[in-house]
């Protein structure tokens, strides 16, 4: 009997194959097509206060120029530029976790809120935007 061929060519090494391969001291050098690399996402947390929506995230390393906070709709959008301390550019990272470059977070909002009145303030690395509710249909009694 004739055992078949598989084309393997499409798999990729297993983590065991690769690690086994490079040393220690070998720099991890990651190249992205400018289609694949993609934009930073912000950690956000969202909270209520009773009467406004406070989204807070931490954005350490950005410039109040650099950031833009955008209402439309139901959603807040908070995008911006981390850049990255120094002038050299690094290419040959041994481990690589801080996002530099363009960022960008959609939040929608859990409750109608009047986001003509929003507010913004940073303090120490964390950026805390507020959006006032607007209030719940009351209950009218109407009179006949």
């Amino acid at each position: 009997m004739k055992k078949e061929k598989k084309d393997k060519s499409w798999e990729t090494e297993s983590i065991e194959e690769t690690s086994s391969k490079e040393t220690a001291s070998t720099p991890i050098v990651e190249k992205e097509s400018s289609w694949k690399r993609k934009s930073g996402e912000l950690a956000v947390d969202v909270y209520d206060t009773g009467s406004s929506i406070v989204i807070q995230c931490p954005i350490a390393g950005i410039k109040k120029d650099d950031l833009e906070i955008i209402t439309e709709k139901d959603m807040v959008i908070i995008k911006g530029h981390r850049s990255r301390p120094g002038k050299k550019e690094i290419k040959n990272f041994y481990t690589q976790e801080c996002f530099y470059g363009d960022f960008k977070k959609e939040v929608i909002l859990p409750e109608p809120a009047d986001s003509s009145k929003i507010s913004a303030t940073m303090e120490e690395g964390v950026l805390m935007v507020e959006v006032p509710k607007t209030e719940k249909d009351k209950k009218i009694k109407v009179n006949i």
